[in-house]
């Protein structure tokens, strides 16, 4: 069974795509400054995904140019929206077999980024990438909402199969 917190995870990520269902292209590439477009926020986060458990993880070297399109303080852009759902994808689709393999043992270790050890362990960043992820489901919100877009979806949705459960 995956560690709760990859659960948690797992049913951030779908809550999401369902605040995201049914966003074009052209609504996604439209910028409401000083917030990013859709299309960036979804290579934002499989940018965070595969920087975190598909790069330092597992040493694989996947989407080496969302980091200059998408990362961290990179100035503003409006990527394709397909570009982006497909990099998110691939990222998650590459991440999930090491999520798979976390344990309370694995949680409290230290990724080595240039042979030191980064200062956050696994187990906070996976805690950062699931809070990263609402933070931009309330921002894709605000946008959408923006957009002039109605009936959006409520958050959080049904959390049935994915309510608190202890480890182990």
């Amino acid at each position: 069974m995956v560690h709760p917190l990859v659960a948690q995870l797992r049913f951030t990520r779908s809550e999401f795509l369902r605040c995201l269902a049914g966003v074009t292209d052209a609504e996604a590439r439209r910028r409401f400054e000083p917030m990013n477009c859709i299309s960036w926020m979804v290579g934002h986060l499989a940018n965070q995904e595969n920087r975190y458990w598909v790069g330092a993880a597992q040493g694989k070297t996947l989407l080496p140019e969302l980091q200059e399109l998408v990362g961290f303080e990179k100035p503003a852009s409006t990527p394709p929206l397909e570009d982006m759902w497909a990099a998110w994808r691939l990222a998650t689709r590459t991440a999930d077999p090491y999520l798979d393999t976390l344990t309370p043992d694995i949680l409290v270790t230290h990724f080595e980024r240039n042979g030191k050890p980064v200062d956050e362990n696994v187990g906070t960043l996976l805690l950062r990438n699931i809070h990263h992820y609402w933070y931009h489901v309330g921002e894709a919100s605000a946008v959408r909402q923006l957009l002039g877009h109605k009936d959006l979806p409520q958050f959080v949705g049904d959390m049935t199969g994915v309510g608190y459960r202890p480890e182990g």
